[in-house]
């Protein structure tokens, strides 16, 4: 049944479109995250499982009206909206500050995460053994996915077709982060990078009525690269839908203490305090992709050194993330009373 909404919740779906689709492109971060702390995380799930036989009959009979409320399309447009913002404006954003501040930022997303993980466990009270072993399986389970090594980028239209399915798993699964994901697989600069500025550059070309474009094969290659990506972003997001559909509908407890398990598994993933170790040749050069970027091979964590300023205001964003968590979930229910 599609919920009434009024001009403010629409408005603030937006905004929490915009979030999840934010956190989406920051490896580490889990927009499914976003979704389960803002409340709307089963009605994302069901919404997209309506994609189905029974959809795809009401389209072919042309029954238009019918179809919109049973996707409950003003929910996912709304949703989807914040997500196409956010990824060509809040995202850049997050680019520059990753660039220049990138401590900070993981620091304040290590303490979003936090309090997230807060948040959810108050709501949850673990009843059996099973949902115990649940926990434990989901924290095994976001440590061994921090542990991984990135692989090399690979532009095979097949691989990045499976890369969307892959990554999409971070809007569905809380804790699992679709570009960390694909920084593992080693497609994280090709495609929410190289891929999403070319359709950037090119949407700017038309703008100006340029069509050079077209005869710039590289061009071309990458805008296939990210039709590819997005088919399979969109595959995997009806088709993991399903599968968490069910599971929330018949194994709903356990379901949820897997998640709270593997989203604080996943902290080491966005711990601030790491180093890139870039890949390197027998001479000791370090080795670039094909678009001229360093190819990590893996990433040396440590604990911040406490003797200095610096490391105390790193630290202190972990509390503003905590603080910043706390505070919406606190207007939230404000809101609803």
């Amino acid at each position: 049944m599609e919920k009434q909404r009024t001009f403010t919740d629409r408005f603030l779906l937006f905004l929490k479109g915009v979030a999840m689709g934010a956190a989406n492109k920051v490896p580490g971060v889990s927009g499914g995250v976003v979704a389960f702390v803002g409340g709307f995380y089963e009605e994302f799930i069901y919404s997209l499982q309506k994609f189905n036989s029974k959809s795809l009959l009401l389209l072919i009979n042309g029954r238009f009206r019918s179809l919109y409320h049973y996707l409950n399309l003003r929910f996912l447009s709304i949703l989807i909206l914040g997500m196409i913002f956010s990824y060509f404006s809040v995202s850049k954003v997050l680019d520059y500050f990753l660039q220049f501040y990138e401590i900070k930022v993981w620091a304040l997303f290590f303490g979003m995460i936090l309090g997230s993980i807060y948040y959810i466990a108050t709501d949850f009270k673990i009843t059996n053994r099973g949902e115990f072993a649940m926990v434990l399986f989901g924290i095994l389970g976001g440590i061994s996915i921090s542990l991984f090594e990135p692989a090399t980028q690979n532009d095979n239209l097949w691989f990045v077709f499976l890369c969307g399915i892959i990554s999409v798993s971070g809007m569905t699964l809380p804790g699992l982060s679709g570009s960390f994901i694909l920084i593992l697989l080693g497609n994280y600069v090709l495609l929410l990078v190289d891929s999403v500025n070319a359709l950037y550059d090119t949407f700017a070309e038309i703008i100006r009525w340029d069509f050079s474009f077209t005869n710039n094969a590289e061009r071309i290659n990458m805008l296939k690269v990210l039709a590819v990506f997005t088919a399979g972003s969109v595959f995997g997001l009806v088709t993991l839908s399903h599968a968490l559909g069910y599971l929330l509908k018949h194994f709903k407890n356990l379901t949820f203490a897997f998640i709270i398990g593997f989203i604080t598994g996943s902290l080491g993933v966005v711990w601030p305090w790491k180093t890139k170790i870039v890949k390197t040749d027998a001479a000791g050069d370090m080795l670039k992709d094909s678009n001229g970027h360093f190819i990590i091979e893996t990433y040396k964590r440590h604990f911040p050194n406490l003797n200095t300023i610096d490391s105390w205001l790193e630290i202190s964003f972990i509390f503003i993330g905590i603080l910043i968590v706390l505070m919406l979930i606190w207007s939230s229910k404000r809101t609803k009373a």
